[in-house]
């Protein structure tokens, strides 16, 4: 029956020089589609695929979901599992893409075809962007280089340095990727201690790793592998995503507080070359590897704004600052060069965390403060003013990079017992 209707569309087609010869080609196009449709099996029928025979070099069975796209099945030689693929037209290409997607080994009965017409749907909603995984995006550890790249976070970037590049998760091919595999990497990393510090002489401390870090640590992989990969069925081993689910309830609020005369008395005691950066962090809710990156040409001392243009999120940022914030700034970037560090070590290089601790924790120690004052500290220290002083929580928000949301999370109970005395002060 095909072979005769492709005959008579041919013997149509020549003869297409009237109205009529037109309206009678469309019938036939539309007849020859019509029985292509209704010939192409039921994947989504398990006897009916159990039926399938192989074909001609290799080529699957293919069932039409949208225009466009197709999900194909290729029953096995040797009795296996078959193998399904997809199949999605290239606008820009103006080609026909194929991808394998496996034999879903862990699925059966009817989980199968959903699975495999959801992972066709997915990587059709892909191409027809223009969002294909590039040739080159083989492994874990490929993925997670491009994330870094496009983020250009030095913390995550540190992060998926220690814990996934080197690690055996880094190998793993991406279409090849299980929960099993993920599993297995966040037990490693929930039993891998946590640095605390060393001494000037390399002894390292260590601790248990806390389940706020775990929940940090697998930041940038989940984000780095949920650009590329779909989230799986629920319960499946190819449900990639449930592996790296956060604990609840991790994070902890932080509770330690000094007030503006213990952060006097630490910043006293700091020595000289250290001494202005943690002025600025106790003047500026920022977090410390920000206020480091700072350089020269970030300050304007006409309009006294400050770029923040190295952060957490990414996303550079404007702040005006008030004159007598803007003076201490003014005198730090006093005869430096334009891409000089505002604040600098003694060698003339800019902070970091590896540097910073060392002197803050003499000072504590000196100013006979809490010994787990750290620089972070003065962060939350600085935000808690602000939120005393009123300010709303917005304007809080964007000058420390931070959402709404975590500050209502960690500094919201400040705000209700401001309310609460409020209320009693107008009680009658």
């Amino acid at each position: 029956m095909g072979k005769q209707a492709l005959a008579a569309l041919r013997e149509r087609q020549t003869s297409i020089k009237t109205g009529a010869g037109v309206q009678a080609c469309s019938l036939m196009f539309f007849m020859l589609f019509s029985w292509i449709l209704e010939s192409m099996p039921d994947l989504s029928r398990i006897t009916e695929r159990e039926k399938l025979k192989s074909r001609a070099g290799d080529e699957p069975h293919w069932q039409r979901l949208r225009q466009g796209c197709y999900v194909g099945f290729r029953p096995s030689k040797k009795g296996k599992r078959g193998t399904w693929f997809a199949r999605v037209y290239n606008a820009d290409t103006k080609r026909n893409s194929r991808k394998s997607l496996g034999d879903y080994g862990k699925l059966e009965g009817h989980d199968v075809f959903n699975q495999a017409k959801a992972d066709t749907e997915l990587w059709a909603d892909t191409v027809e962007c223009g969002g294909e995984r590039t040739p080159d995006m083989v492994t874990v550890k490929d993925a997670c280089e491009a994330y870094a790249k496009e983020r250009h976070c030095p913390i995550q970037e540190g992060i998926l340095r220690r814990h996934v590049y080197s690690d055996a998760i880094a190998k793993v091919r991406l279409d090849k990727l299980r929960r099993h595999h993920l599993r297995s990497w966040r037990k490693r990393l929930e039993q891998a201690p946590a640095l605390v510090s060393r001494n000037k002489k390399g002894v390292k401390r260590w601790k248990e790793r806390a389940k706020s870090t775990v929940n940090r640590d697998m930041v940038p992989l989940r984000a780095a592998l949920g650009q590329v990969l779909k989230p799986g069925a629920p319960n499946t081993d190819a449900a990639w995503q449930e592996a790296l689910r956060p604990f609840k309830g991790a994070d902890r609020r932080r509770e330690l507080y000094l007030d503006k005369e213990e952060r006097k008395r630490l910043i006293d005691a700091m020595r000289d070359d250290a001494r202005p950066f943690v002025q600025g962090l106790c003047m500026l809710p920022l977090r410390p590897g920000a206020l480091a990156a700072l350089t020269v040409r970030d300050f304007d001392k006409r309009t006294r704004t400050l770029t923040i243009g190295k952060d957490k999120n990414g996303n550079p940022r404007q702040i005006t600052v008030p004159p007598v914030i803007a003076d201490f700034f003014a005198e730090q970037v006093k005869s430096k060069l334009p891409a000089a560090p505002i604040f600098a070590r003694v060698g003339g290089e800019p902070w970091n965390k590896d540097a910073w601790k060392y002197p803050i924790k003499e000072a504590v120690n000196a100013a006979r403060l809490p010994s787990a004052v750290a620089a972070y500290t003065l962060r939350h220290c600085v935000l808690t003013d602000l939120i005393r002083a009123g300010l709303p929580i917005l304007t809080v928000a964007q000058l420390s990079g931070t959402s709404v949301a975590m500050i209502e999370k960690h500094y919201g109970h400040l705000v209700r017992d401001d309310a609460e005395e409020a209320l009693a002060s107008i009680a009658i």
